[in-house]
């Protein structure tokens, strides 16, 4: 029992930052616009958000507010990542370029951005927070079973993101905005005949997506990475594009794929914990390459089934038919 809840537990930790940023990449596609630069927008916004917890750790602020701290960093990583994603919606709304290239450059740019600003500014390449910032919260202990899974040694981020994830994909299908927005990445010709400008509602899905990226980035190294921003996110931000084409542009499959993917990612970390896996023998790494094959599986078995936007990549002129 006790396995099966570490198990579990570590699921949900890796499974959180997928599962919101994921959905940032459906908010930019149901838009129109491809966004392939996750990675680089979670590198991104990770790293503002640990240089604003680093800046206030320095400064003597707030330590004693760790949570207030780990909040704020949050909305400072989705800030930063929704900054960067601008770069992405103005290469793709008012330049119409190839948006693949785009966001392939961004995912170069955005390593080569946090080195040059770590090694100018810190001296360093990385910046590791403290453990007391990272916002580690243990409830209780003596919970029964299933809420020990949700309560027990979980993460502030958890919550956050749940209700973020909640809030938004409400908000994306039951708002006038949010049809709006799904009709610019459909038909953006008839969005347009209606009155609905198409180029507002994508620079706005891009940068919601953008926005959720760089959260999911800082949430990412708070939880998993144990506090260290780099130069890498560990491909999180092409998991989460699996993901989102797993669960076919939508927040429920989006649910299902991140806690697929999150299973897979953390039988690695507990490998050695757990006896039925360290009996077999296998090396941790053995596991670690398992949630990327599987990418490749999703990705083939998927091809022919996928529900994405009719107009995803497509760059509008006003007027087209």
């Amino acid at each position: 029992m006790e396995n099966l809840i570490l198990i579990l537990q570590k699921t949900i930790i890796y499974a959180i930052p997928l599962l919101i940023v994921a959905l940032g990449g459906v908010f930019a596609e149901r838009s129109g616009v491809i966004n392939l630069a996750l990675e680089g927008e979670m590198i991104f916004g990770a790293f503002m958000g640990a240089i604003f917890v680093y800046l206030l750790q320095k400064g003597g602020v707030w330590l004693d507010k760790p949570q207030l701290t780990f909040i704020c960093a949050l909305a400072v990583g989705a800030g930063s990542g929704a900054l960067y994603s601008l770069l992405l919606s103005f290469s793709a709304v008012k330049l119409k370029s190839d948006q693949t290239i785009s966001g392939t450059a961004l995912n170069m740019l955005a390593p080569a951005i946090v080195n040059t600003f770590g090694l100018v500014f810190f001296l360093q390449e990385k910046i590791n927070m403290p453990y007391t910032f990272t916002g580690y919260a243990i409830i209780n202990s003596n919970l029964p079973g299933f809420l020990r899974i949700l309560f027990d040694k979980a993460y502030l981020s958890t919550f956050v993101v749940i209700l973020v994830f909640a809030l938004l994909s409400i908000w994306l299908y039951k708002s006038k905005v949010g049809t709006h927005l799904r009709a610019c990445g459909e038909h953006p010709q008839a969005a347009d005949s209606v009155g609905i400008n198409v180029a507002k509602m994508r620079y706005l899905g891009t940068t919601i997506s953008g926005a959720l990226a760089g959260l999911g980035g800082y949430a990412y190294i708070a939880t998993v990475a144990n506090g260290t921003a780099e130069a890498t996110i560990g491909g999180m931000g092409f998991l989460a594009l699996a993901i989102m084409i797993f669960g076919n542009w939508n927040p429920i499959g989006i649910v299902i794929g991140a806690l697929m993917f999150g299973f897979l990612k953390c039988i690695g970390a507990v490998s050695s914990s757990v006896p039925f896996l360290a009996n077999i023998g296998l090396p941790p790494y053995f596991y670690n390459i398992v949630p990327y094959v599987v990418v490749l599986v999703v990705l083939v078995l998927f091809r022919k089934k996928s529900g994405c936007p009719k107009a995803e990549g497509i760059p509008y002129e006003k007027g087209q038919r």
